[in-house]
Protein backbone atom coordinates (compact mmCIF):
# COMPACT_ATOMS: atom_id res chain seq x y z
CA UNK A 1 0.00 0.00 0.00
CA UNK A 2 1.56 3.28 -1.14
CA UNK A 3 1.49 6.25 1.65
CA UNK A 4 -1.06 8.91 0.51
CA UNK A 5 1.63 11.56 -0.91
CA UNK A 6 2.33 8.71 -3.55
CA UNK A 7 -1.16 7.92 -4.26
CA UNK A 8 -1.80 11.92 -4.43
CA UNK A 9 1.13 12.29 -7.05
CA UNK A 10 -0.27 9.08 -9.21
CA UNK A 11 -3.41 10.95 -9.11
CA UNK A 12 -2.02 13.82 -10.50
CA UNK A 13 -0.19 11.85 -12.88
CA UNK A 14 -3.91 10.17 -14.08
CA UNK A 15 -4.94 13.71 -14.42
CA UNK A 16 -1.97 15.44 -16.06
CA UNK A 17 -1.89 12.67 -18.97
CA UNK A 18 -5.79 13.02 -19.64
CA UNK A 19 -5.66 16.80 -19.67
CA UNK A 20 -2.79 16.85 -22.10
CA UNK A 21 -4.17 14.70 -24.61
CA UNK A 22 -4.68 16.56 -27.59
CA UNK A 23 -2.69 20.02 -27.08
CA UNK A 24 0.52 21.10 -27.59
CA UNK A 25 1.70 19.95 -24.32
CA UNK A 26 1.01 15.95 -25.47
CA UNK A 27 4.27 15.11 -26.76
CA UNK A 28 6.48 16.15 -24.31
CA UNK A 29 4.41 14.39 -21.92
CA UNK A 30 3.77 11.48 -23.91
CA UNK A 31 7.92 11.00 -24.44
CA UNK A 32 8.43 11.40 -20.87
CA UNK A 33 5.76 9.54 -19.22
CA UNK A 34 6.79 6.56 -21.71
CA UNK A 35 10.35 7.04 -20.55
CA UNK A 36 9.50 7.00 -16.69
CA UNK A 37 7.67 3.71 -17.29
CA UNK A 38 10.40 2.46 -19.24
CA UNK A 39 12.72 2.65 -17.03
CA UNK A 40 15.38 1.86 -19.64
CA UNK A 41 13.49 -0.73 -21.35
CA UNK A 42 13.09 0.26 -24.67
CA UNK A 43 10.68 -2.45 -25.64
CA UNK A 44 8.69 -1.44 -22.21
CA UNK A 45 8.94 2.07 -23.11
CA UNK A 46 7.35 1.47 -26.73
CA UNK A 47 4.44 -0.53 -25.21
CA UNK A 48 3.64 2.49 -23.12
CA UNK A 49 4.03 5.14 -25.95
CA UNK A 50 1.35 2.38 -27.85
CA UNK A 51 -0.83 2.83 -24.81
CA UNK A 52 -0.75 6.54 -24.71
CA UNK A 53 -1.86 6.92 -27.93
CA UNK A 54 -4.62 4.53 -27.18
CA UNK A 55 -5.96 6.62 -24.12
CA UNK A 56 -5.33 10.22 -26.60
CA UNK A 57 -7.56 8.28 -29.12
CA UNK A 58 -10.30 6.92 -26.86
CA UNK A 59 -10.45 10.81 -25.58
CA UNK A 60 -10.41 11.89 -28.88
CA UNK A 61 -13.39 9.80 -30.04
CA UNK A 62 -15.52 10.08 -27.46
CA UNK A 63 -19.06 11.70 -28.19
CA UNK A 64 -19.51 14.80 -26.21
CA UNK A 65 -21.72 13.17 -24.03
CA UNK A 66 -19.47 10.57 -22.95
CA UNK A 67 -16.53 12.71 -22.50
CA UNK A 68 -16.55 13.05 -18.92
CA UNK A 69 -16.94 9.71 -18.06
CA UNK A 70 -14.04 8.74 -20.98
CA UNK A 71 -11.53 10.94 -18.99
CA UNK A 72 -12.95 9.59 -15.47
CA UNK A 73 -12.17 5.90 -16.68
CA UNK A 74 -8.63 7.38 -17.99
CA UNK A 75 -7.67 8.99 -15.45
CA UNK A 76 -8.38 6.22 -13.10
CA UNK A 77 -6.86 4.04 -15.23
CA UNK A 78 -3.42 5.69 -15.45
CA UNK A 79 -3.09 6.61 -11.66
CA UNK A 80 -3.99 2.79 -11.20
CA UNK A 81 -1.21 2.12 -13.68
CA UNK A 82 1.22 4.83 -11.75
CA UNK A 83 0.17 3.45 -8.37
CA UNK A 84 1.35 -0.10 -9.28
CA UNK A 85 4.30 1.06 -10.77
CA UNK A 86 5.58 2.78 -7.69
CA UNK A 87 4.33 -0.67 -5.39
CA UNK A 88 6.54 -2.51 -7.48
CA UNK A 89 10.14 -0.72 -6.70
CA UNK A 90 12.04 -1.00 -3.27
CA UNK A 91 12.02 2.18 -0.90
CA UNK A 92 15.49 3.71 -2.22
CA UNK A 93 14.38 3.29 -5.87
CA UNK A 94 10.79 4.22 -5.22
CA UNK A 95 11.24 7.49 -3.78
CA UNK A 96 13.67 8.22 -6.88
CA UNK A 97 11.12 6.79 -9.21
CA UNK A 98 8.64 9.27 -7.25
CA UNK A 99 11.07 12.39 -7.70
CA UNK A 100 11.61 11.89 -11.87
CA UNK A 101 7.87 11.46 -11.69
CA UNK A 102 7.15 15.21 -9.94
CA UNK A 103 9.89 16.53 -11.98
CA UNK A 104 8.16 15.42 -15.45
CA UNK A 105 4.96 16.23 -14.14
CA UNK A 106 5.93 19.84 -13.33
CA UNK A 107 8.02 20.51 -16.95
CA UNK A 108 5.56 18.50 -19.10
CA UNK A 109 2.23 18.63 -17.56
CA UNK A 110 -0.23 21.58 -18.44
CA UNK A 111 0.22 24.56 -15.94
CA UNK A 112 -2.34 26.95 -14.86
CA UNK A 113 -4.30 27.51 -17.90
CA UNK A 114 -7.79 26.06 -18.77
CA UNK A 115 -8.53 23.62 -21.49
CA UNK A 116 -11.88 22.79 -23.51
CA UNK A 117 -12.58 19.97 -25.72
CA UNK A 118 -13.32 20.78 -29.62
CA UNK A 119 -16.42 23.06 -29.11
CA UNK A 120 -16.47 23.66 -25.67
CA UNK A 121 -15.33 27.01 -23.83
CA UNK A 122 -12.56 27.16 -21.60
CA UNK A 123 -13.12 30.04 -18.75
CA UNK A 124 -9.71 30.94 -16.38
CA UNK A 125 -12.18 33.42 -14.23
CA UNK A 126 -16.08 34.37 -13.54
CA UNK A 127 -18.66 33.54 -16.33
CA UNK A 128 -22.10 34.91 -16.28
CA UNK A 129 -24.60 33.52 -18.82
CA UNK A 130 -28.00 35.01 -19.25
CA UNK A 131 -30.87 34.59 -21.22
CA UNK A 132 -33.71 37.79 -21.13
CA UNK A 133 -37.06 37.60 -23.10
CA UNK A 134 -37.65 34.56 -23.93
CA UNK A 135 -34.34 33.68 -25.49
CA UNK A 136 -31.54 31.17 -24.75
CA UNK A 137 -28.42 31.07 -23.29
CA UNK A 138 -25.93 28.59 -23.15
CA UNK A 139 -22.20 28.07 -23.18
CA UNK A 140 -22.22 24.93 -25.14
CA UNK A 141 -25.05 24.26 -26.49
CA UNK A 142 -25.57 20.48 -28.81
CA UNK A 143 -28.22 19.53 -30.76
CA UNK A 144 -30.07 22.56 -31.21
CA UNK A 145 -32.77 24.41 -29.55
CA UNK A 146 -35.89 25.65 -30.55
CA UNK A 147 -38.09 28.51 -29.44
CA UNK A 148 -41.66 28.17 -29.28
CA UNK A 149 -45.01 28.93 -27.34
CA UNK A 150 -46.33 26.56 -25.06
CA UNK A 151 -49.43 24.49 -25.84
CA UNK A 152 -52.55 25.70 -24.09
CA UNK A 153 -53.74 23.02 -21.32
CA UNK A 154 -56.88 21.22 -22.51
CA UNK A 155 -59.49 22.62 -19.97
CA UNK A 156 -60.06 19.66 -19.16
CA UNK A 157 -57.10 19.10 -17.28
CA UNK A 158 -57.68 21.44 -14.99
Amino acid sequence: MLEQALVALAASGGTALVTAAGTDTWNGLRQAVARWFGRGDVQREQAELERLDQTAAALETTETAGAEAARIRQEASWQARIEAALENLAGPERDQAAEQLRDLLAQHAPQGGVLAAPGGIAVGGNMEVHAEKGSIAAGVLYGGAHLTNPQMPDPSQG
